[in-house]
């Protein structure tokens, strides 16, 4: 068995044991898919809006935690991050208008996400304490179906279902299905106790542990991974509200969508090397997330260079036997060479093809989106395939950029 076969197969027990892993769950937890504990109290909470370069959403953005249905919200601290646009003339305008939005800017330019939340964070004085991108748009009803969660004294943090704002174009639709899986199988890992991520677009935090665990890295590109990750390794748990709905602006053309992926990734890397002295020890973190995380991208580069590998050689063997026939003046190629019969791991990508189109066909049906058309069949298998087949570059691209340095958000 060659090396190549190992890795697939590897590959086809990696995304077989999860798909049953994730069908076990949701069907002993179905009907917790969509609870919504009642507060036992109103919990005063505060909301920070990061925003640089957002002069085209972060109106709207205040406008819809302005219109939120929960009384215990009192402040909008938005802090601009010294932006070049029109943001600011905008965040004052808004502070001038409502009397509990506070227009706040950071005194030079910080580069991240993380440090404009911190410097937000500050100015807070409530039990809780939120987040939001200036580039999303909680439902009315978002965050007071998420602060049940905090009447169990042991969760920490709270994170909401994303879903793509934009949808016209091709690879804004391919996100749009990502995202739907994404939040999916995140409220499956939370019965788990297996959250590793509070998303931008709408997180909600304990204010006193937030500042125990010192708020997010600013170090970190992806500040959103690794305080999750602080949190889950000190014993705290995070939770996912399904019916907290929140809408948020994705990247609408593929250079903005492969920027965003290698921060991504790259903050990933960042984030497993700050905890990786807790793999495969006591926690969630230790046993699940961490070796989750990390056997799934080495098997993705080794998977990668392998198939490079061989695509290789096939050109190169391909030209030196053409370079022979040719000079030899014999035939290049006979229907004797022609292999016509599929392997059985042609077999074995066809069967976790089809497996992974119906897991997202039903995550589609279980969403049940009022507001959106229904994807095609022709969007669901380019998704299928374009994230199988581009990933593992994105991965190469994006430990080439960390060993490089030098990102921001």
């Amino acid at each position: 068995m060659d090396a190549l076969t190992i890795v697939y197969l590897a590959y086809a027990f990696i995304a077989l044991f999860f798909l049953f892993l994730f069908t076990i769950v949701y069907l002993q937890n179905k009907k917790d898919m969509l609870y919504c504990p009642k507060t036992k109290k109103i919990y005063s909470l505060d909301m920070v809006v990061p925003c640089y370069n957002e002069e085209d959403t972060i109106e709207a953005t205040v406008k819809a935690l302005m219109a939120s249905d929960y009384s215990g919200l009192n402040r909008i601290y938005v802090v601009d991050d010294c932006s070049t646009d029109g943001s600011y003339k905008i965040i004052k305008r808004l502070a001038a208008r409502y009397s509990n939005v506070v227009a706040l800017q950071t005194p030079q330019n910080t580069g991240r996400a993380a440090n404009a939340k911190n410097f937000g964070a500050k100015f807070a004085k409530s039990e809780m304490i939120g987040f939001t991108d200036a580039d999303s748009f909680p439902d009315t009803d978002a965050i007071s179906k998420a602060m049940g969660f905090f009447n169990n004294e042991k969760v920490a943090g709270v994170t909401a279902l994303i879903i793509a704002k934009n949808r016209k174009k091709t690879i804004e639709r391919l996100q749009s299905l990502e995202y739907k899986v994404i939040a999916f199988t995140r409220k499956l890992l939370g019965f788990l106790e297996a959250i590793y991520v509070t998303p931008g677009p709408l997180a909600i935090y304990r204010k006193k542990i937030f500042i125990e665990i010192g708020g997010f890295d600013e170090k970190n590109v992806t500040e959103d991974i690794e305080i999750t990750w602080n949190l889950v390794s000190r014993g705290y748990k995070v939770e996912m509200s399904m019916t907290s709905k929140v809408l948020t602006v994705i990247p609408d053309t593929l250079r903005q969508w492969y920027r965003q992926r290698i921060r991504w990734n790259i903050g990933g890397i960042q984030t497993i090397k700050k905890y990786r002295h807790l793999f495969m020890k006591k926690g969630s973190l230790g046993s699940f997330i961490l070796p989750f995380f990390i056997s799934s991208w080495i098997i993705g580069g080794i998977g990668l260079a392998i198939q490079l590998y061989n695509f290789g050689r096939r050109i190169f063997v391909n030209y030196l036997s053409t370079v022979y026939s040719v000079e030899a003046q014999t035939a290049i190629l006979t229907l004797r060479e022609i292999n016509l019969t599929p392997s059985i791991l042609s077999f074995y990508g066809i069967f976790l093809f089809i497996l992974g189109l119906s897991f997202t066909i039903f995550v589609i049906s279980f969403l049940k989106e009022k507001d959106h058309r229904n994807e095609g069949i022709l969007t669901l298998a380019g998704y299928t395939i374009f994230y199988l087949s581009v990933y593992p570059i994105i991965l190469i691209v994006s430990v080439y950029n960390y060993l490089k340095g030098g990102y921001s958000w």
